[in-house]
């Protein structure tokens, strides 16, 4: 692999005006980096225009990688690297790979014998675990939920038994507009005893990170704005 590029995974802020929650380390390698794969060309470009560290972001080349990407797309974007130019991919939010479209990339570099390269940086899933005070040890993320009533109750229903079994903590996410929606399903299904957090707008300006069982939540039900939220929930094994 001495003469191929190297995949980078490159994160993105989980908020607005977060910029510095990008460490250095992010920042050198993308000095390093003019050619991008990214799920949002338009969000890219002015994610890497906000970092300013490029005089203009002009000559740089950002295509498009997302779920729609077919085998035979992802063999020509990746392309560079069998000619030993490095690609950074960059998700919508976040790690790239977590939830997000660019594991593909990754598979693909694996398959090939190209390294990876995966650096750090804001995960909205790992910060609302690591704030939840709920069992990290087991755990699972669930994406998103159904998004009808009916279905979405059973699911939730079916996630705390997995819970119980399991002594697991659940994670999931919601279109923005739809988060009161879910936290009136989730106050109405779950059982009194089961804590679940709300982390809100992580590392934005509004953020908002609570855990409190169903019960509490009944009583004092937040109004949640349309910014990005994780919920999570562990329901009670004694």
């Amino acid at each position: 692999m001495e003469n191929k590029g190297k995949l980078y995974l490159i994160p993105t802020v989980i908020a607005e005006n977060a910029e510095a929650t990008i460490p250095p380390s992010v920042l050198t390698a993308l000095k390093t980096i003019d050619h991008f794969l990214a799920e949002n060309i338009r969000t890219a470009r002015r994610y890497l225009s906000s970092l300013q560290l490029y005089n203009s972001i002009e000559p740089l080349t950002i295509l498009l990688l997302n779920k729609d990407t077919t085998n035979e797309e992802l063999a020509f974007l990746l392309e560079p690297l069998d000619q030993g130019k490095n690609i950074g991919i960059l998700s919508e939010s976040g790690c790239p790979g977590i939830a997000d479209p660019g594991a593909m990339a990754v598979k693909w570099a694996h398959e090939n014998n190209m390294s990876v390269i995966p650096l750090v940086g804001p995960s909205s899933i790992l910060l609302a675990l690591m704030a939840s005070g709920l069992n990290g040890q087991q755990f699972a993320f669930h994406g998103y939920l159904p998004i009808e009533a009916h279905k979405q109750a059973k699911k939730i229903k079916e996630l705390e038994k997995e819970s119980i079994l399991k002594n697991q903590t659940q994670l999931f996410i919601e279109t923005p507009y739809r988060n009161n929606q879910l936290m009136k399903n989730l106050v109405q299904n779950l059982q009194p005893k089961t804590r679940l957090c709300i982390a809100f707008n992580l590392t934005g300006q509004t953020e908002f990170i609570k855990t409190k069982c169903i019960s509490a939540w009944k009583e004092n039900t937040p109004v949640l704005g349309k910014e990005p939220a994780i919920f999570l929930f562990q329901a009670d094994v004694d």
